[in-house]
């Protein structure tokens, strides 16, 4: 097999084929033994994710917040929280992390504010109809009496969306009541995240991931939705996550068309991904282009059903949607608010069986993918954790909890937590189990077979053979990608080299029988042990496998 180097790109092409690593803060390494992770944390453990083979890591919040939603509530967007360390924290772990050629992306935070910011806290000392109160969604109650909510939003928590403050007004809080939304047609709003965009990246900041990015600009009048139920989530699901009053508002894309020249006025590519719904693939594409932002999530790839024909309409759903705004999609199978992708297939070793598939026939796709700590040893959802225990506020008002997610990583050692902190440091802030002790860092470096090494296996390959990382402009075609035929219950696609060279071909027997294929060339990896005899090689079920051969003719 020849492997050729990959060929310079634009540093502002980074983004466009990156494998980002998301850094759950509070949970993925603590310096200081107070049990929660830190900024300090994630700079000693920079060589692991250099050497693991990722090109950059999303940070999700770390400023000072009173951390009830795990810092999405934030009092201080320019100030790193004491529980992760100091703005002397950030500018180390930062350049540490570019010294290794990692890029560093910021979660912001912009549909909503802590209620122990300035401006909160100065709106609700200020009267109503006040300048401080415009900034935020306040409104006077319905009934004779006021006494009844402004409209019949859901919390996406769960509950009502207003709450009351004592001279009878409400505020809006599409998630908790301690994250009362901004009003982002307020010129002061929108002045002030463009200063907080400049202060990170004249800190040197790659790019920022936005929360909620559809969220921000709320119907005219604040109509009524016209229909409930019991939570704010199923809501959003039941209406396909269609045009509510409150998402995907038109005049939400104003916003970015600011920001654009921001990022565009430092150097290296900075770049914005936003985490977006939208009704349609057309509506999504709107949040992509060149005086907009460089990249939305694309979460149906989570949301596949474990069968081929899933993930096929899913793939070419997103190459299609990729398609009209000529920039590259983004896979993802996990992150800090979906149980785990092991759990979600199953569970224990069938769901880790999947799992493996699905890393592998996901980073063999075009475009740029996003890894949730901890995939890369296999981690299942934590399902047991004592209800006394949980922090998520969803769990306190729905019994829906996101913990089970973002528990602590472990690193090494017998007992927990396993290395999360130093040794006679506190316990970590969520247990970890016991089983973890097999899945630890430790347990499976050099360990032949282990998730672990099978993640730097294929990112060391996807990094090295050019038929994955190249991607320009988001098709199919221009990618190098081609479906190719095959049994129910198979993917089966190729990537080809730029200049013709090799061919990789993708394979993903999702069936629940062992399949045999031949011709795809010499078999590279696979997520189980593949067998080849007389040129056939036995694909066994849930199971994907990686094939190389030169492209002739």
């Amino acid at each position: 097999m020849t492997v050729h180097p990959e060929p310079p790109r634009p540093a502002e092409d980074w983004w466009q084929s990156a494998v980002v690593y998301q850094v759950y803060v509070r949970s993925f390494a603590d310096a200081d033994g107070d049990g929660i992770g830190d900024l300090a944390g994630v700079r000693s453990r920079l060589p692991y994710l250099r050497d693991l083979g990722v090109d950059a890591l999303w940070l999700t919040p770390f400023y000072r917040s009173p951390m009830i939603d795990g810092g999405y509530d934030v009092a201080d967007y320019r100030d790193v929280d004491p529980i992760f360390g100091t703005l002397a924290d950030f500018d180390a772990m930062i350049a540490d992390a570019h010294a290794l050629d990692l890029r560093i992306i910021v979660d912001i935070v912009p549909n909503h504010t802590s209620s122990a910011h300035p401006w909160f806290v100065a709106a609700l000392a200020s009267p109503p109809g006040s300048a401080q109160r415009d900034r935020y969604l306040f409104q006077d109650g319905r009934g004779p009496a006021g006494d009844l909510p402004p409209n019949d939003w859901e919390s996406i928590f769960g509950g009502p969306a207003w709450s009351r403050v004592p001279d009878g007004q409400w505020y809006l809080h599409l998630f908790d009541p301690t994250q009362p939304d901004l009003n982002w047609r307020h010129p002061e709003v929108r002045a002030e995240f463009e200063d907080i965009l400049r202060f990170w990246l004249d800190r040197g900041v790659d790019g920022f991931r936005i929360d909620v990015a559809h969220g921000m600009i709320k119907e005219a009048g604040l109509p009524d939705v016209g229909r409930t139920s019991a939570d704010g989530q199923r809501q959003v699901e039941l209406l396909g996550r269609g045009r509510l009053p409150y998402f995907d508002q038109d005049e939400v894309h104003d916003i970015y068309r600011a920001w654009r020249p921001i990022l565009d006025s430092y150097p290296g590519g900075r770049m914005a991904v936003a985490e977006a719904w939208a009704e349609t693939p057309a509506r999504l594409a709107r949040y992509i282009g060149p005086d907009e932002l460089h990249q939305a999530f694309n979460f149906d790839f989570l949301d596949a059903t474990w069968s081929a024909d899933s993930f096929r309409k899913v793939v070419d759903t997103a190459l299609a949607e990729s398609t009209i705004v000529g920039a590259p999609t983004t896979w993802v199978l996990s992150n800090h608010d979906k149980q785990r992708h092991v759990t979600r297939y199953g569970d224990g070793a069938l769901g880790l069986r999947r799992a493996r598939a699905a890393a592998l026939l996901m980073l063999a796709l075009p475009g740029c993918v996003y890894l949730y700590q901890g995939e890369e040893l296999g981690l299942p959802e934590v399902l047991d954790l004592p209800d006394e225990l949980r922090q998520d506020p969803a769990f306190l008002r729905t019994g829906q909890s996101r913990d089970g997610c973002r528990v602590p990583l472990p690193w090494d050692g017998d007992v927990p937590p396993y290395g999360f902190g130093p040794a006679g440091g506190a316990p970590s802030w969520l247990p970890a189990p016991p089983t973890w002790r097999a899945r630890s860092v430790a347990s499976q470096t050099g360990v032949p077979g282990s998730t672990l090494e099978l993640y730097r296996s294929a990112l060391r390959l996807r990094r090295a053979h050019t038929a994955l990382p190249a991607d320009r402009s988001g098709s199919a075609d221009a990618t190098g990608m081609t479906w190719l035929d095959s049994e129910p219950g198979v993917l089966a696609f190729a990537r080809t080299e730029p200049a013709g060279g090799h061919r990789l071909t993708c394979v993903a027997n999702l069936s629940g029988a062992p399949i045999g294929v031949r011709g795809y060339g010499t078999p590279v990896l696979g997520s189980e042990p593949l067998t080849e005899q007389d040129g056939e090689v036995t694909l066994p079920n849930d199971t994907a496998g990686w094939f190389i051969r030169p492209v002739t003719g």
